[in-house]
């Protein structure tokens, strides 16, 4: 077993993060923030949290943080492990929102590549705050220049910082945080 700091501020901030993409996602907000840019005035259909299902991937202390704030918004939540029973695209399967924690490991590696992504309904967002590299990134800028998914939130990148030349910095429908979703607090780290 490998010991692990456990950070109860991060865990907290990390769960703050992913209530706001999770929010901005569902309320269409970042959609709203690029209308402005093009000085467009057009509402989108209301949905309520409790039509919104959302996946977390993880169930550790970060994963647990976020799947119980997102359900205490109302969110219909469920999560995954790698080590479940059910394979990672049958989870992903009505899941319109999926929120990635998952440790990196060998087998996580490249989990969220086209084949997992084209598991997930038309129109689903993606939230990467685990590690840049469970992200097969040309599979990921396909999905979304296909339309197939609508949105993703990215604060973790497999070389960091992010190139300036990287895709994600330009692409519409991409949110790029550096690597801020929850920084450590010293005061509860230590």
């Amino acid at each position: 077993p490998v010991a692990r700091m456990v950070d109860p501020a991060m865990s907290v901030a990390m769960a703050e993060t992913a209530a706001w993409a999770v929010l901005g996602l569902h309320r269409r907000y970042f959609d709203y923030q690029q209308q402005q840019g093009d000085a467009v005035w057009r509402q989108h259909a209301q949905r309520r949290a409790d039509e919104v299902a959302v996946r977390v991937l993880g169930a550790g202390a970060m994963g647990s943080a976020v799947a119980q704030r997102l359900g205490s918004l109302g969110y219909r939540v469920s999560g995954w492990r790698a080590r479940d029973a059910v394979p990672l695209t049958q989870a992903l399967a009505g899941a319109e929102v999926v929120v990635n924690l998952l440790p990196l490991t060998p087998a996580t590696r490249g989990l969220l590549d086209a084949q997992a992504l084209a598991a997930l309904p038309r129109g689903a967002s993606l939230v990467n705050l685990a590690r840049g590299a469970h992200v097969v990134d040309t599979d990921l800028l396909a999905a979304l220049d296909s339309g197939h998914l609508h949105r993703a939130v990215l604060d973790v990148f497999t070389t960091e910082p992010l190139p300036a030349d990287h895709a994600y910095w330009r692409h519409p429908r991409v949110t790029v945080l550096p690597h801020a979703a929850a920084l450590t607090d010293e005061r509860s780290a230590a």
